[in-house]
């Protein structure tokens, strides 16, 4: 059993939702990155996505492409990302790690050795959102393999036909994205998103988390309450890049997860 399957086995018995916030590795800079990420699971944090730097984002709105580019533009790398996994580890032996970001600096490394590594620095799963299911050979199988989580996005136009196909190699939970679009661009609507995780959980035994749109403690009671959970990831990103003290940051950080954890 996986960290992150333990988590939600964890949450089933306590009748709770999943709360999971995604925070860019290395924004504003290594340090403050580390101390809000280290403090992320205090604040109420189930999982944490750790999102990868990356040049050319192409899902992420301007909160999170402006993210990647500061940490960019301060050295981080995908080592120094492991290098913060690595680091955050030596305290905390539980809370799972998603790594979230784009396939070309993974294949830049060689996915034999990026996985390797991820596993000993002590990540649970990979988001990598432009590899479709039809390139599962490389990099979602050898994952799994690796005892690495791979999970996927559905979209509101992953319609029938398709959702068999996305579902078909994924492990750990379902990402829905609630709306179309980049990150941050709008707002999550539980009376939309309702019935598309009713469809998907039809043919899933996982979890189903939604993302994409939540910003608010409220938004997050919402859309946890019509689904397994909520990820919150541009609304963090915008109080880091308002330069709050990281204090300020977990504190509504712990706003969100409380709305979740009362669906």
């Amino acid at each position: 059993m996986s960290r992150i399957d333990a988590k939600f086995a964890e949450l089933r018995k306590a009748g709770q939702k999943a709360f999971v916030a995604y925070v860019m590795a290395g924004d504003p800079d290594y340090d403050r990155s580390l101390e809000i990420v280290r403090g992320l699971p205090g604040a109420g944090v189930d999982i944490i996505e750790l999102g990868l730097p990356f040049t050319d984002p192409m899902a992420d709105g301007p909160t999170i492409q402006l993210a990647g580019q500061r940490a960019l533009e301060g050295g981080m790398t995908l080592e120094r990302t492991l290098q913060m996994a690595r680091a955050f580890r030596e305290g905390d032996d539980t809370t799972p790690i998603v790594l979230m970001g784009y396939y070309n600096p993974i294949y830049n490394r060689g996915v034999e050795r990026f996985l390797e590594d991820a596993k000993a620095a002590g990540i649970d799963g990979l988001i990598i959102v432009d590899l479709p299911p039809e390139e599962d050979d490389e990099l979602c199988i050898p994952a799994q393999k690796a005892g690495l989580n791979f999970i996927r996005l559905a979209t509101p136009t992953t319609d029938d036909k398709r959702l068999p196909k996305v579902l078909e190699n994924t492990s750990g939970f379902v990402y829905y994205v609630s709306i179309t679009g980049i990150t941050g661009a709008a707002a999550a609507e539980a009376g939309d998103v309702g019935p598309e995780v009713k469809r998907i959980k039809a043919q899933t035994d996982l979890p189903v988390i939604v993302g994409f749109g939540i910003r608010t403690p409220e938004t997050s009671r919402e859309i946890a309450g019509v689904a397994d959970g909520a990820v919150v990831g541009s609304a963090i990103v915008g109080a880091i890049a308002e330069g709050k003290p990281a204090a300020e940051v977990l504190e509504f950080v712990k706003s969100l997860a409380d709305g979740a954890h009362s669906a």
